[in-house]
């Protein structure tokens, strides 16, 4: 750079990484607020009466849940819960997901591999960019040789995968 010249927000690497870091920050600022928020405004059991819960923000507020007969009960979205909870379903379901999520990870990394290879070839590329552009492709053919040998697994079983 020459002496009357100055760097722009874009060209300098700890501004790049700011928002990255902001946004970081703020994730994990949000969830630990909302849980303390939560763990404030909760009603609380009393230690005496177990049946009975109450709430420090609104005092004088008591709910006895002992009167409640469904209370023991599985939840379903506010509907009656027909049958029982342990039931047995078909591995195949989870097979799709499982399927799904490895080759949309895959695609993903083949985005990615297709930019280095892209920036590396191009015409204002450094001198050793071809080098490190075919260290980072290796890395990526071991990294989809591992996902295809998971999928080869759960082909061979065949759905015979017992949870």
């Amino acid at each position: 750079m020459q002496q009357g010249e100055h760097m722009s927000g874009l060209e300098s690497v700890p501004s790049a990484y700011l928002s990255i870091g902001f946004l970081t920050v703020l994730g994990i600022i949000m969830p630990l607020t909302n849980f303390l928020i939560t763990w404030v405004v909760r009603p609380r059991v009393d230690p005496a009466r177990p049946h009975i819960t109450r709430s420090y923000l609104l005092e004088g507020y008591e709910r006895d849940h002992s009167l409640y007969p469904r209370r023991l009960t599985t939840f379903e979205c506010g509907s009656e819960p027909v049958g029982d909870a342990m039931i047995q379903f078909h591995f195949q379901y989870y097979w799709y997901a499982i399927i799904f999520l490895v080759f949309d990870v895959a695609f993903m990394f083949m985005v990615l591999g297709g930019m280095v290879a892209s920036d590396a070839t191009s015409e204002g590329a450094a001198a050793g960019a071809v080098d490190e552009a075919i260290s980072a492709l290796t890395v990526l053919a071991v990294f989809f040789a591992t996902m295809s040998l998971g999928v080869w697994y759960v082909f061979r079983k065949r759905g015979r995968i017992y949870i």
